[in-house]
Order: C-alpha cells, then sequence, then structure tokens
C-alpha cells in the first residue's frame, strides 16, 4: 500500500506488528488507534455527545442515529 502521509503509514503498521500503544486507564484494554481509544472511553464516562434531531433520544456513536 502507498500512503500521502507518514503518520497514515504509522497508523496502518499496526495491523502488522499487533502493537497497540493507546491503552484504556480504566482497565486492560489496548488499542491500535487513538480513535477506538476515545470512542472506548465513552463507555467509562457516559458520554453520549449525538443527539436525535427528532427525539430525546442520544447516542455514543454518530452512526447509532
Amino acid at each position: 500500500k502507498r500512503f500521502a502521509l507518514k503518520h497514515h503509514l504509522l497508523r496502518h503498521q499496526h495491523v502488522h506488528t499487533g502493537e497497540k500503544p493507546f491503552a484504556c486507564s480504566h482497565g486492560s484494554h489496548r488499542f491500535s488507534q487513538k480513535q477506538q481509544l476515545l470512542h472506548h472511553q465513552c463507555i467509562h464516562t457516559e458520554e453520549r455527545p449525538f443527539a436525535c434531531g427528532c427525539c430525546p433520544k442520544v447516542f455514543r456513536n454518530k452512526t447509532d442515529l
């Protein structure tokens, strides 16, 4: 594969090395990408930043709207 940005290459290399440098401070979960860790941390904080515009429901993920 080819990547336009060096950090995209470095992020992709975690797939092959199995490296998971981002650790949850509340448990033993580890992640290969920072965004995965941030998503996981919503479990601990009960944060639900995505609100439906038609009803009062709120969600952790934009894709759940």
